[in-house]
């Protein structure tokens, strides 16, 4: 297998599992053990998948929404002195709906590199189980908690188009809700604990998704994904579902 040789002064950006920490990927896994220094939302977080790698003796950088320009600071103080940084999130890709934009547009604008290393992701981990056409989607990510909230939806709605959306455990209902107000013949599959304990994997109307999460079945996060009502599946995703 060919070995990952790091290149000075770079930030690796690295995907971790969701939940099962055997869904890593060797090359991950030989990134955090060679780099100078990491870079994590949570610290205690990324020990445990450290710890479970056998991995030790690593710098911890905390990097979130709330410390971003000094912990950027950090980074690139790091990179421009040689040292390689990996940047991992609590779960999954980083940057997709987690915090790294502003720390690789600011790498960027500095001529500093950036190598992403590939691996798990909620959002196509729950398209890959979806029986709803899903060749053509829109990523929403999270929604706003209350302004804004209402006029984003009905953005997704007008798309007609299916589109995916992170939604806690403490406003799935709440999701659920608005969906029935605005789409209420719409399709949707849901993801929720992937790759832990409990993961589930539901598909239906909003109504019979309501009923199967009224027994108390709302911890840990959700993908929703949701299918227009009537939109008819096009020729190209014919031909994928008869391919795949």
């Amino acid at each position: 297998m060919q070995t990952e040789h790091l290149h000075n002064g770079t930030l690796y950006v690295v995907a971790t599992p969701l939940g099962n920490l055997e869904d890593i990927t060797l090359r991950a896994i030989k990134t955090l053990q060679q780099c100078g220094a990491i870079a994590c939302e949570d610290t205690r977080r990324a020990s445990i998948l450290l710890r479970h790698l056998e991995i030790t003796g690593k710098r911890l950088i905390s990097y979130h929404n709330y410390n971003e320009p000094k912990a950027i600071g950090q980074i690139i103080a790091l990179l421009e002195e040689g040292t390689d940084v990996s940047l991992i999130t609590d779960a999954g890709t980083p940057v997709i709906s987690d915090p790294g934009y502003a720390m690789l547009h600011a790498l960027y604008e500095r001529g500093l590199k950036v190598i992403p290393i590939p691996g798990p992701c909620a959002m196509t981990a729950a398209l890959s189980a979806c029986p709803l056409p899903v060749n053509n989607f829109f990523f929403a990510g999270f929604l706003p908690h209350k302004k804004g909230r209402k006029s984003r939806l009905e953005y997704l709605v007008a798309l007609n188009a299916t589109f995916v959306i992170y939604e806690s455990p403490y406003r799935i209902m709440k999701l659920l809700d608005e969906l029935g107000n605005i789409m209420p013949d719409a399709e949707l599959f849901v993801g929720r604990e992937m790759t832990k304990i409990y993961e589930e994997y539901l598909t239906g109307t909003i109504e019979e998704i309501r009923m199967q999460l009224a027994d108390g079945k709302t911890r840990g996060e959700f993908v929703v994904i949701v299918h227009p009502p009537g939109k008819k599946t096009t020729k190209s995703e014919e031909y994928h579902a008869d391919h795949h």
